[in-house]
């Protein structure tokens, strides 16, 4: 399997994207995602989403020249305008004053809107904590989920997640999703012709499917029955009725060819928990002391931290047949 120090595959990523129509601005965020992932473990949003990323590029999906633009609503509150290029561009505008304004308010909050998938969602929250903020983050998704008794999907996978800070770092990542699994999951399965475990999809008349490609033409099974489809309506309405993004029934596929920019949305909370609990780092470390001293068990986001300290250092592979595909691009 070829491998790639962390300069080649940054210089891989970025060639591609720049060949499809990315400015050298709108390059760098998406870029530093796609790494992440794969130094996380997390590689069905690392280069196997750089052909995706490409074709979108290519085909007007995403905007490549966007010109991204933050209009601060009050003194803790700031909205972006991510004019339909990626995510990344756009959150990493916003989060330079989500931060000042989190640290003389004690809790921030930034809105995105016209944007793309943001890929790990987790990735950001993360980089919120590392900041000694709590970052909450939501993220909506085009429509992949049926209300409980219904057929027709309503809302996306639309993770949210939770990241919390101590000693300068991360010490837990929630990030989960709407559904079983994330859609990627099934569509890498998609792609390599293998079959998905039952419980996670469910084929276009509602039945439960192991098929791949029987799943993405129907419904994501929602993650604890009707309490999976509540968390995906609240994600809904943080990322797309407060943030201003198109709902999951009005944005494009994150992977097919159809229709225009999805427009969806992000929103973002940072709260400085010292602000209100001055013995916030203490009740945390005996939190996390309860989950760790027991066997067996581990913290949210523990595997991708440590996936990440592990790799940080390693090349990164990419399998034969993604490579052939990317070197196509």
């Amino acid at each position: 399997m070829p491998k790639f120090s962390l300069s080649e595959a940054s210089s891989l990523a970025k060639e591609k994207l720049q060949k499809s129509g990315c400015s050298d601005e709108n390059c760098i965020g998406i870029t530093d995602g796609i790494l992440d992932a794969e130094l996380s473990g997390i590689k069905s949003h690392g280069f196997h989403y750089l052909p995706i990323y490409c074709n979108h590029l290519k085909i007007g999906k995403i905007k490549g020249l966007a010109k991204i633009s933050a209009e601060k609503i009050s003194e803790s509150a700031l909205k972006v305008n991510a004019d339909n290029g990626f995510a990344h561009t756009a959150i990493n505008l916003g989060f330079s004053s989500l931060f000042d304004m989190c640290t003389n308010s004690g809790i921030a909050s930034m809105s995105i809107y016209n944007s793309y998938n943001c890929g790990v969602l987790g990735f950001h929250t993360k980089r919120i904590a590392e900041k000694g903020f709590v970052g909450i983050g939501f993220t909506n998704a085009p429509a992949s989920i049926a209300p409980i008794g219904g057929k027709k999907a309503v809302v996306g996978t639309n993770p949210f997640s939770i990241a919390v800070p101590l000693d300068g770092e991360a010490a837990i990542i929630i990030d989960q999703s709407a559904s079983v699994v994330a859609k990627s999951e099934i569509s890498v399965r998609a792609k390599s012709g293998e079959s998905i475990p039952e419980g996670w999809a469910f084929d276009a008349e509602g039945n439960v499917t192991t098929n791949a490609q029987e799943a993405l033409k129907g419904t994501m099974a929602p993650s604890g029955g009707y309490k999976g489809f509540g968390t995906g309506l609240l994600v809904e309405i943080f990322a797309a009725c407060i943030a201003g993004g198109n709902l999951g029934t009005q944005a494009s596929s994150f992977a097919g060819e159809d229709g225009g920019p999805p427009s969806t949305g992000q929103f973002f909370i940072a709260i400085n928990p010292e602000k209100f609990n001055s013995n916030y780092s203490n009740s945390m470390r005996t939190l996390i002391e309860s989950i760790i001293e027991q066997e067996g068990a581990r913290l949210p986001g523990s595997k991708r931290q440590a996936a990440f300290q592990k790799n940080k250092d390693q090349d990164i592979e990419i399998n034969d047949q993604l490579l052939e595909r990317i070197n196509q691009i």
